[in-house]
């Protein structure tokens, strides 16, 4: 019996809740602040990353320059020979052919040695 007074509890509730708060005033405010907060959920955990991480690509493209290693959208690893305003041309290393590329193709500028990586190697051959 006493689960049937559950139910019929958690049925017969909401309605009387959903009573009161049409006939006051702060109904409105009621409604719309869990649509605030999910908006303010989805502004810091899908809009604003996204923005911050266009914004290092268009610094990454406006940066690129001549001798630059890059790989493009399709894969392919090339080094930068020309830049122009839209286009890139990339010479692809083992076979010196030339590829005419769109800025927006190239994925990522690649580092084969970081910075603090030839540091290392000095201080470990000192070492051994």
């Amino acid at each position: 019996m006493s689960l049937w007074w559950i139910l019929g509890t958690l049925l017969v509730a909401p309605a009387a809740f959903a009573q009161q708060a049409s006939g006051g005033g702060g109904g409105l405010l009621g409604m719309l602040f869990p649509l605030i907060v999910i908006f303010a959920i989805f502004y810091f955990l899908l809009i604003l990353p996204q923005s911050r991480q266009e914004k290092k690509r268009k610094a990454m493209l406006a940066a690129l320059k001549k001798g630059d290693r890059v790989v493009t959208t399709g894969g392919l690893i090339g080094i930068i020979d020309k830049v122009e305003e839209q286009m890139v041309t990339l010479r692809l290393v083992p076979s010196e052919v030339k590829v005419k590329v769109e800025k927006g193709a190239i994925r990522g500028v690649l580092n084969p040695t970081p910075a603090g990586a030839k540091g290392a190697k000095k201080n470990g051959s000192k070492k051994g």
